[in-house]
């Protein structure tokens, strides 16, 4: 039997419906020391970088209230060494897919 990650299956899911969406998959699970990026997409001109949070249940206030202004900062110099090593020069924005149980949020541009 196979053990199946609750937060890779969800990234999975994410990189899915986001390309059903017209995005364009880049990479993921991009590491730092002091961060990670859990999806890395195209859309049109914008690279955009993504926070993907799972949760099974809203019962704990779900998956949008798990990014933390902590992890947000994270996010954020990561996106800046991946631009910077990848002599990227274009516009950027972060998202969020917040996923609890069976259902699908996306929020563009939200930090």
């Amino acid at each position: 039997m196979t053990f199946i990650n609750p937060g890779q299956h969800a990234e999975t899911q994410a990189r899915t419906y986001l390309e059903q969406q017209g995005l364009q998959f880049v990479t993921q699970n991009q590491r730092y020391r002091f961060g990670e990026i859990d999806l890395i997409m195209r859309d049109n001109q914008y690279w955009v970088f993504i926070e993907v949070k799972y949760r099974s249940s809203t019962q704990f206030g779900g998956a949008l209230n798990a990014v933390s202004t902590a992890q947000i900062s994270r996010i954020r110099k990561a996106a800046e060494q991946y631009l910077q090593t990848h002599k990227i020069n274009a516009p950027c924005r972060f998202d969020v897919i917040a996923i609890n149980g069976a259902d699908i949020q996306w929020l563009q541009g939200c930090f």
